[in-house]
């Protein structure tokens, strides 16, 4: 056969990688290969050593006797075949959870034979997706599952709340009802902060909850230093999980708001000039620490503070970690079992509460087991309000200013004379020095108080802005229905 004869290599590995795999798109433009049959795909541009589709391309052409091609020859395959995946139907991937048919949803096991559980309204059941129903995309943070067990009459739930120091059991209640939640691809869930005292086992705690979604190789993570590599780290994974907090910037309590309610991020493609890519994200974050100094209003609604105890017996860690994965198989398998009984409870949606899919889960939880999750959903969000007024002094200074106003009336006052008066009110006839980061403009102070107006809202002080002819102003009121507790007073 002559040179001009001879099929071009390209083409061999075209026709090869048609035949064996199918291509399709993401929303963002990004091409995906999913072996004929199994619902993991791969990005086809990954220049990834393990797991990538160029690799899984080069071993099948190998192993089937086909021949070894040089890069070029794969490089100009791969790009014919991206240019056609472009003109094809539009399908998502998924990490670890996915919507699938008839109101079922999924949990990606993690394992190479694509073995995945389907939950839907009348149980679960452990089988290989349609690739066209669920494509899931694995990374290095995808660890495997071990298969649930069946018939677990609820046994794995003690079995867990018997391995962690939950102090309460409003607090174990909390924790389920989080569990079930990052069970749901659709459903935001706050981002539990296990506390306690040294060596209560917030750390161990911790990897026991992520473990149950992620596999044993799950792990807490420290603090990305900038947003960039903590919003890299929650791409690529479900539940992300950071350890031992112990002070909080304004710009990491942002992005986690961002993580927990969901937003997307915008960046130049490396080596162009106009390219963009997309990274949208909402996952289950999970935070471990003593204490995080201040917590700002905002991230404090979407917080769900489980209290640790130390325990009274120690244990080496070969031996709890031996009993954990023997026991995650119950566990998991009872934890999908209370995610059915669940999901068909019916209950009334709080409208009241800033995490209102979270508020509806605790009702249903509630409406299923009769624990009181709800309640105790609201019992730590007073809480994290305590927490904000006492580490925010203009928060308590506004609130002994409301002290004085009478129920059923309001005053109003520009920023400026707003400013004037709250700081007379903290200095005092002593005139007491005024603490870092007081308000030193009208302006200031009315953004202060846009971010603490939810917190002053749930201790019966209202904050609303307006204009008149001549001027804008801020209101204060004292509704008549909900007045200032004493307690709640600030005391100076």
């Amino acid at each position: 056969m002559s040179e001009d004869e001879k099929t071009p290599a390209r083409q061999i590995i075209t026709d090869y990688a048609q035949a064996h795999f199918r291509y399709f798109r993401t929303a963002d433009g990004t091409v995906y290969a999913q072996r004929n049959g199994h619902p993991v795909a791969r990005p086809i541009r990954s220049q990834g050593t393990t797991g990538s589709h160029r690799q899984e391309l080069m071993v099948g052409l190998f192993r089937d006797g086909i021949g070894v091609f040089n890069g070029t020859a794969m490089k100009e395959a791969l790009d014919l075949i991206e240019a056609l995946a472009l003109t094809e139907d539009v399908q998502p991937v998924h990490i670890r959870v996915a919507p699938g048919y008839d109101g079922a949803t999924w949990l990606d096991l993690g394992r190479s034979d694509g073995q995945s559980v389907r939950i839907h309204p009348t149980g679960w059941d452990i089988r290989t997706p349609d690739p066209r129903e669920v494509c899931w995309r694995r990374t290095q943070l995808t660890g495997e599952l071990p298969l649930p067990a069946k018939d677990t009459n609820g046994k794995g739930i003690d079995l867990l709340m018997r391995l962690c120091n939950f102090a309460t059991a409003e607090t174990e209640c909390l924790a389920i009802a989080w569990l079930i939640g990052c069970l749901g691809p659709s459903v935001p869930v706050p981002a539990p902060f296990l506390t306690g005292p040294q060596g209560a086992g917030k750390s161990t705690g911790g990897r026991m909850l992520v473990r149950i979604i992620e596999g044993m190789t799950g792990d807490l993570r420290r603090a990305p230093k900038d947003e960039e590599n903590l919003i890299a780290a929650v791409a690529a994974g479900w539940v992300t999980a950071l350890d031992n907090l112990s002070h909080m910037t304004p710009d990491l309590s942002d992005a986690m708001c961002c993580i927990v309610t969901g937003a997307e991020n915008v960046k130049r493609a490396l080596f162009t000039d106009g390219d963009v890519f997309r990274v949208g994200y909402r996952r289950p974050l999970l935070l471990t620490g003593i204490d995080v100094g201040v917590i700002r209003p905002d991230l404090a609604e979407r917080l769900l503070p489980l209290r640790l105890e130390r325990p009274k017996v120690r244990r080496t860690e070969d031996e709890l970690w031996a009993e954990y994965a023997e026991a995650l198989p119950v566990i998991l398998g009872s934890l999908l079992d209370l995610t059915v009984k669940v999901r068909a409870a019916e209950a009334e949606t709080p409208t009241d509460l800033r995490m209102a899919d979270f508020a509806h889960l605790c009702a249903q939880l509630d409406a299923a087991t009769g624990l009181g999750a709800l309640a105790a959903y609201r019992a730590s969000l007073d809480d994290l309000n305590d927490d904000v007024i006492e580490g925010d002094l203009l928060a308590q200074t506004v609130l002994k200013h409301a002290a004085g106003i009478e129920p059923g009336t309001e005053q109003r006052m520009t920023s400026a004379e707003w400013l004037h008066c709250l700081t007379g009110l903290y200095t005092g006839e002593d005139f007491r020095p005024l603490p870092k980061g007081w308000p030193t403009t009208g302006k200031v102070l009315s953004d202060r108080l846009k971010r603490l107006q939810p917190t002053l809202a749930a201790r019966g002080v209202l904050v609303d802005w307006g204009r008149t002819n001549t001027a804008r102003y801020i209101e204060i009121a004292r509704p008549s229905t909900a007045p200032v507790p004493p307690e709640q007073e600030a005391a100076f």
